[in-house]
C-alpha cells in the first residue's frame, strides 16, 4: 500500500522542487560499519552473514520514513514497506537481479530469501525481477574494501530507489568492519536522514541475536 504525500505541506517542498530538476539527483556516502556482533551471531547460529545484514538493512530502512518515499510522475508516495532487490552472485562469476520481500521475522525472511537465491543462481542472463519501485537496490562486493562507489545510471529512466552497497569485511574479533555505500535521491532526503539510517543500521548490526 502507498499514500500520496502533500508536497505543498511538506517541510521539504522547496528542496523537492529544487533537486527534482537535477540530471543527477542522487547523493551518496560511504561509511564503515562495525559488524563484529552480527558476524559472530551468523557463525554461531549457522546463518548466512549476507542475509543477516540484508535483513537488518531492510529493518533500518523501514524504520526511517524517507527511505519509504518514491517519486512517481512528479508526485511523492510513501509506501507501507520497502523490500530488497539485491544482486546475487553465480558460480560462473556473473550475477543476477532478485526480489526478496521484507519480513519482520529473520527466520521467515531467510527461508524465503534462500529460495529466491537458489533460483537466481540457476538462471542465466540478466532478467529484471517482477517487483514495484518500493525496493532498495542492494549489491555486495565482498572482495573490495572500498572507500567510495559509483553506480551505472540511465538518466532518462525515472528512479528514486535508494542504492546500498556492501564491501569486504576486514579486521577481527570486536574490530570487524565493512564499508557500506548509501546513495539516495536528494529530492527525497538529505544527509540528516542518511545519518539516521546509518545509526539505526549500526545499532542493529551491534546485536548478537535476532534483530
Amino acid at each position: 500500500m502507498k499514500k500520496e504525500l502533500n508536497i505543498e505541506e511538506w517541510n521539504r517542498a522547496g528542496h523537492f522542487k529544487f533537486f527534482s530538476q537535477f540530471s543527477e539527483p542522487f547523493h551518496g556516502v560511504t561509511v564503515k560499519v562495525n559488524c563484529s556482533k552480527a558476524y559472530d551471531y551468523a557463525k554461531q547460529s549457522g546463518n548466512s552473514f549476507f542475509l543477516i545484514y540484508l535483513h537488518r538493512t531492510l529493518k533500518a530502512a523501514n524504520a526511517i520514513t524517507p527511505f519509504k518515499y518514491r517519486i512517481e510522475d512528479g508526485k511523492v508516495f510513501k509506501y507501507d514497506q520497502v523490500h530488497a532487490s539485491p544482486t546475487i552472485g553465480r558460480d560462473n562469476g556473473t550475477f543476477g537481479f532478485s526480489y526478496i520481500e521484507y519480513e519482520e521475522s529473520f527466520n521467515e525472511f531467510r527461508d524465503a530469501a534462500n529460495k529466491v537465491i537458489e533460483e537466481v543462481k540457476k538462471s542465466t542472463g540478466l532478467e529484471l525481477p517482477t517487483c514495484g519501485i518500493n525496493v532498495l537496490h542492494c549489491s555486495s562486493m565482498p572482495w573490495l574494501d572500498f572507500t567510495s562507489v559509483s553506480h551505472a545510471r540511465h538518466f532518462e529512466f525515472a528512479d528514486s530507489c535508494p542504492k546500498i552497497s556492501f564491501g569486504k569485511m576486514t579486521g577481527e574479533g570486536e574490530h570487524r568492519s565493512m564499508p557500506v555505500s548509501i546513495h539516495v535521491h536528494h529530492a527525497l532526503m538529505d544527509g540528516y536522514e542518511v545519518g539516521l539510517f546509518v545509526a539505526e543500521f549500526q545499532r542493529l548490526m551491534s546485536l548478537d541475536g535476532e534483530a
